[in-house]
């Protein structure tokens, strides 16, 4: 499954702004943190940018498209014109129906341990970044940047701000695979020592793939990615033998 994770504005764009913060940072360290989580639970995640730069809500729309991703999760701070009288977290759609509708749910009802007030699904089919995708997306609006007691739960339930919104969005493709269905993977090891088969993963993730551990057969087997599109696996394994490693391709059946 392929998640594009966006982490709104940057570059010379910083969003709302608060007694010195800026949304983008706040945006940012997020989108990397929800990616991280979900890698680790083996999809394959793409990001929007992981640096500080900027791309239009529709360059956004068309990367989402051009992955071929099965959801867009675009990651933002909200405020207010008057600070300090919003509060809470919202999940903004183009419409609040079908796939997407349940995606936004899952991630708001996901979010109701951080302290955050849920204020649930709110319909926005003016920002571009969901009108133009042709996939299940959502933007999460994580709390409000002109309220200091939002900034502070942001900042000391940080970790659980983004479990919520990766078990959020894991939870909707569990829904998603409803019937048995088979799906792809890339083994790059096998080892009989797992701290052999962490160190080939922390390779693998510092180049950028979304790499996991398997324990099968008596052996810690070294994976990448989970695809249901068995091109996009070979895309894969293409990248992953051009980087300098062995492959081959493993067939699986869907246990999200």
């Amino acid at each position: 499954m392929i998640v594009v994770i966006d982490a709104g504005h940057g570059g010379t764009d910083p969003g709302a702004t608060y007694d010195g913060r800026q949304e983008k940072d706040d945006n940012l360290r997020l989108a990397m943190a929800v990616g991280r989580i979900l890698a680790d639970n083996g999809m394959d995640v793409r990001y929007t940018r992981t640096d500080d730069t900027y791309n239009t809500p529709l360059e956004k729309a068309v990367m989402a498209n051009d992955a071929e991703a099965d959801f867009l999760v675009s990651i933002h701070r909200n405020a207010m014109p008057v600070p300090g009288t919003g509060s809470g977290i919202e999940v903004l759609v183009f419409e609040d129906k079908g796939v997407t509708g349940a995606l936004a749910k899952n991630i708001g009802e996901s979010l109701n341990k951080t302290g955050l007030a849920n204020l649930g699904t709110v319909e926005r089919p003016g920002l571009v970044v969901l009108r133009r995708t042709k996939l299940p997306s959502v933007l999460v609006e994580a709390g409000f940047i002109d309220n200091e007691e939002d900034n502070n739960l942001f900042d000391q339930n940080f970790q659980l701000i983004a479990q919520g919104i990766a078990e959020g969005t894991l939870n909707s493709i569990k829904e998603q695979v409803s019937t048995p269905a088979e799906y792809y993977q890339v083994q790059t090891g096998a080892f009989r020592v797992h701290t052999l088969a962490e160190d080939q993963v922390n390779s693998l993730k510092a180049q950028g793939f979304p790499a996991f551990v398997v324990y099968e057969d008596g052996l810690y087997k070294v994976r990448v990615g989970a695809f249901r599109n068995i091109d996009n696996a070979v895309r894969m394994e293409h990248a992953l033998r051009r980087s300098g490693y062995n492959t081959f391709m493993v067939k699986r059946p869907a246990v999200f």
